[in-house]
């Protein structure tokens, strides 16, 4: 059987939503330009974290993207074309006003405001992927995993991008900002050129055939990825910055080669694969009925009943207490190890690149030992390692740093994918795209809280040089066994809502 244009199309689809992840964390990228940002605006440390702060509150906002998404289903190019949009307003002007020094835009507000939007233009984008992602009925968390593990690479493509274009390191922060803004608005064009080459919707697309042999090689494709990128983003490591930005941009396109050579082993297989396939879709067409059957005896639960469950802020306080503190970790990454004697983006493409396979982890044990663990006992377990790499940053070992933020990265990205399931499950998926922005709401909270608490130590401790850098260990000693703390409480919360949901997942 040979491939059709309209199956490459439609696994075309596939891969450039896989691009839209891959671009749309730009918000990621901020701990490779804020020390730079810092100095060009004479900011303090507070005033920093409070950008940092603006971009996450633009999720405050992200129920409205779900809104659309929930009640124009046919229009998600227009919901990927608003978040671009915004993304263009928000780092496009400040972009502008550090290239041209624009007054007025080079104030503390309008950059704070610009923040805010920028941050905002993010949930557009998430929503149209993650609406994209229920369509894989009987592959969810396998889809979810892949998919938007590509987030967690949006900090590495973009810093080997401005190392490329950028020759002068005092220039990166426009540069971060200039490819933030226009990045996501080309990627959304091919997205639409694609929708409208099908003449359908994403979510009408319906899941692409040969998905049980696809998968596997996607898996060996996101492999790869992850590990070059783990490789390139070594310390000890160099590679030539054109080399780098070549390689990941050739594993980006390699998702475009799954389907024919599916087709290519299918015609040279005589058969073989086609029956083995065959098997492979009466099994999935078992697990959508099971999946159906659970689907009517779960009550689907709009964002008002949502808030009255103990589950779901059971929930939301296991989500505050764990990936929420690994982003604000992350979002500090850039002054941490600077005071630790390194330079600002030295460790920012490695938190990337561990946070790739972080995300990617669950759609592995989900694949092999589904129905074997539950996700929220999944969730617990990897709340260890990270309350236990916390602890570990208070030594002042080389490598405890390396280690501490490769675990984080990992389980930050790790729960953040699982999340996404869980959301589905537990409050169903009528109301998804709502409900999950709702959750992921709280983050800008715990920027907010434990930003400003990192801040006010930061700035309490250590020695502070004249351009109010802090230098030593103590720049951020209380802060990690703070935050160790917190995560060791989120864990004994994860067990409750396993416990209140063990039998729910038992089915």
């Amino acid at each position: 059987m040979s491939l059709t244009l309209t199956q490459f199309l439609s696994w075309s689809l596939v891969t450039v939503i896989i691009w839209v992840q891959s671009f749309s964390g730009t918000n990621s990228t901020f701990p490779g330009y804020s020390s730079q940002l810092k100095q060009l605006l004479s900011l303090s440390q507070r005033h920093l974290n409070y950008f940092a702060f603006a971009s996450d509150a633009g999720k405050l906002l992200g129920f409205i993207s779900g809104l659309a998404a929930s009640h124009f289903p046919g229009l998600d190019w227009l919901v990927l074309l608003i978040g671009s949009i915004l993304g263009l307003i928000g780092y496009g002007l400040q972009y502008l006003a550090i290239k041209f020094h624009i007054t007025f835009l080079l104030s503390f507000w309008s950059f704070l405001v610009l923040s805010f939007i920028a941050g905002h233009s993010i949930c557009w984008m998430n929503t149209v992927c993650l609406v994209f992602i229920q369509k894989f009925k009987s592959n969810h968390q396998v889809a979810a995993g892949i998919i938007t593990s590509y987030q967690g690479l949006s900090t590495k493509i973009y810093t080997d991008i401005v190392h490329v274009v950028s020759s002068a390191p005092g220039k990166r922060a426009q540069h971060y900002l200039l490819l933030n803004a226009i990045l996501p608005m080309i990627v959304c064009v091919i997205f639409i050129a694609n929708v409208v080459a099908l003449k359908i919707d994403a979510v009408g697309l319906g899941e692409p055939r040969n998905m049980r042999v696809a998968f596997l090689l996607m898996f060996v494709i996101t492999i790869f990825t992850g590990a070059y990128s783990i490789i390139s983003s070594s310390l000890s490591i160099k590679i030539l910055p054109w080399v780098n930005a070549t390689v990941i941009g050739l594993f980006l396109l390699a998702p475009l080669t799954v389907i024919p050579i599916v087709e290519k082993v299918r015609e040279k297989s005589n058969g073989d694969l086609g029956r083995m396939e065959k098997e492979g879709e009466d099994d999935k067409e078992t697990q959508v009925v099971v999946r159906e059957e659970i689907v009517v005896v779960r009550e689907e639960i709009g964002w008002k009943l949502m808030l009255q469950r103990l589950n779901f802020w059971l929930y939301i306080v296991v989500y505050f207490l764990g990936p929420t503190i690994g982003l604000i970790f992350l979002n500090n990454l850039g002054q941490i190890v600077e005071s630790r004697g390194y330079a600002g983006t030295a460790f920012v493409p490695l938190s990337s690149s561990f946070g790739f396979f972080g995300r990617l982890i669950p759609s592995f044990i989900d694949y092999y030992i589904r129905h074997k663990i539950s996700r929220p006992a999944l969730v617990a377990i990897l709340m260890v390692p990270e309350a236990a790499a916390f602890i570990l940053l208070l030594s002042s070992a080389n490598t405890s740093l390396f280690i501490s933020t490769a675990i984080i990265g990992t389980c930050t990205g790790a729960i953040s994918s699982i999340a996404i399931s869980i959301t589905a499950e537990l409050f169903g998926t009528v109301n998804f795209p709502v409900n999950h922005n709702i959750m992921v709401a709280n983050i800008p909270l715990g920027s907010l809280v434990f930003g400003q608490l990192a801040s006010h130590v930061y700035h309490k401790e250590g020695v502070l040089s004249g351009d109010g850098k802090c230098i030593g260990m103590e720049c951020y000693r209380s802060t990690f066994i703070l935050w160790g703390s917190l995560c060791c409480l989120g864990f004994f919360i994860a067990l409750v809502l396993y416990a209140r949901t063990r039998k729910f997942y038992s089915q």
